[in-house]
C-alpha cells in the first residue's frame, strides 16, 4: 500500500500538468464569460461597455435561437439512432465467418478517418448535387425530377451526412462487444431450442447495452458541436431550417462580428451541453458500472 510520503510525492509529479490543463481550461471561459457580459462589436468598436444579461436576452427572446436548439436535438437524436439501429446490423454482419472478412470491415470502418468538411463535400457534389450528382442521374435515369435534398431537406441531408460519418466508429465499439460474447451461451440456448431472433434480443443485445451506452455518450459530446458539415453543405440554409446551435454562435461572432453575443452564446452552449451530460450519465451510468 501507498505510504503517506510516496501520495504526496506522487500529488507533487502531477501538480504540474494538472495546474497547466486548469490554466488551459479556466483562462478561454473567464474570457467568454467576460465579453458575453460586455458590448464587443468589430463594426462598432466605439460602442462599448456593460451589456448584463442582454446578451443572452438576445437569444432567448430570438425565434432563431429555439429552432437551432430543435435543429441541434434533431441532428443528435437522428444521427444516434442510424448509427446505433445500423451499426448493430452490420456488425452482427461483418461478424459472419465470410470470405474477405478483413478487407471488409476495414472498407467498413474506412469514412471514419475522412475528414467532415471533405466528407460533406463529397456527398455534396458527388452524389446530392441537383445536375451532376449521382442521386439526380438514378432519379433522370427513371424519368422524374431529381430531389432538392439540400434545398429542400437540409436537417435529414445534414443528419444522413453526419451519421455516414459516425456509422463505423459506432459499428467498431459494437463489433468489439460483439466478439467478446461466448458462443457457448449462444450454442447452448441453440441446443434448447431457442431461434436466431430469441437469440439475439435475450443473449446478443443485452450482452452490447454497455457498448451502446458508450457509443451514446461519445457520440453525443461531439455532436453537440456539429459545424462543419453544415457550413460546408447549407450554410445554415435556407433561412435557418439547418442553424444549428454552434452555427448560430459562428454567424453572430464571424458574421455579425458581434463578439459580445457569441460569447454569450458560447456559455449557453456550455450549459446546456453540461446539462445534457448529467442527465445522459445518471441514466446510463448503470450500465457501465454494470
Amino acid at each position: 500500500m501507498a505510504t503517506q510520503s510516496s501520495r504526496a510525492t506522487a500529488r507533487l509529479m502531477v501538480a504540474p500538468s494538472v495546474i497547466l490543463l486548469f490554466i488551459w481550461m479556466i483562462v478561454p471561459l473567464a474570457m467568454t464569460i467576460w465579453f458575453s457580459v460586455r458590448i464587443y462589436r468589430l463594426l462598432s468598436p466605439e460602442r462599448s461597455g456593460w451589456a448584463g444579461v442582454r446578451n443572452y436576452t438576445w437569444f432567448f427572446n430570438s425565434p432563431d435561437f429555439w429552432m437551432a436548439i430543435n435543429n441541434t436535438l434533431l441532428l443528435v437524436g437522428g444521427v444516434l439512432a442510424i448509427t446505433i439501429i445500423l451499426g448493430v446490423l452490420i456488425a452482427l454482419l461483418i461478424d459472419q465467418p465470410v470470405w474477405g472478412q478483413g478487407p471488409l470491415r476495414i472498407l467498413v470502418i474506412s469514412p471514419f478517418f475522412i475528414m467532415p468538411p471533405v466528407a460533406a463535400m463529397i456527398w455534396k457534389n458527388l452524389f446530392m448535387h441537383p445536375q451532376n450528382g449521382l442521386f439526380a442521374a438514378v432519379s433522370r435515369a427513371f424519368g422524374t425530377e431529381p430531389i432538392l435534398f439540400l434545398q429542400n431537406y437540409p436537417m435529414s441531408s445534414i443528419v444522413f451526412i453526419t451519421a455516414w460519418e459516425w456509422l463505423p466508429f459506432a459499428t467498431l465499439i459494437l463489433l468489439t462487444a460483439l466478439q467478446s460474447l461466448s458462443s457457448e451461451q449462444l450454442e447452448a440456448a441453440e441446443m434448447d431450442g431457442a431461434s436466431a431472433l430469441s437469440r439475439f434480443r435475450y443473449i446478443t443485445l443485452p450482452h452490447m447495452t454497455r457498448a451502446i451506452t458508450v457509443v451514446i455518450l461519445i457520440q453525443t459530446i461531439f455532436l453537440l458541436g456539429i459545424f462543419g458539415e453544415i457550413f460546408t453543405t447549407t450554410q445554415g440554409g435556407p433561412g435557418s431550417a439547418s442553424t444549428t446551435l454552434p452555427y448560430m454562435i459562428y454567424k453572430q461572432a464571424l458574421i455579425a462580428k458581434d463578439i459580445g453575443r457569441a460569447a454569450a452564446g458560447g456559455i449557453i452552449a456550455v450549459i446546456l451541453a453540461n446539462i445534457v451530460a448529467f442527465f445522459l450519465m445518471r441514466s446510463m451510468g448503470k450500465h457501465l458500472d454494470a
